[in-house]
């Protein structure tokens, strides 16, 4: 089982990383073993930052679009809940008007 902590690394830390595999033709599996940090963290950030580049695989989602994915999922599910809510009132109100 992993752990329940989760290394947060920054932004320039995970370019640097990236610029490094791009720069020294090592593999990512070198990198990340020098760098002391997951292989396949590395391979991640990589395949994200093509993406985010327009070099990612046909349907891959940037990190705009996937933020922006997560706001709409978010919004989506705030109105399901508002539109149950005004459902069950209907239902109240429906029956209240019949006494």
């Amino acid at each position: 089982m992993g752990s329940k902590y989760t290394k947060r690394y920054t932004a320039e830390f995970k370019r640097d990383a990236i610029a490094l595999v791009d720069s020294t033709g090592k593999t990512d599996t070198a990198v990340s073993r020098e760098l002391g940090i997951s292989s396949e963290s590395l391979r991640g950030w990589y395949r994200q930052a093509k993406a985010d580049q327009g070099e990612g695989a046909p349907g891959e989602l940037t990190t705009a679009e996937r933020e922006e994915l997560k706001r709409l999922r978010r919004q989506n599910a705030e109105q399901a809940r508002t539109i149950e809510v005004l459902r069950k009132a209907a239902v109240f109100f429906a029956k209240e008007s019949d006494r």
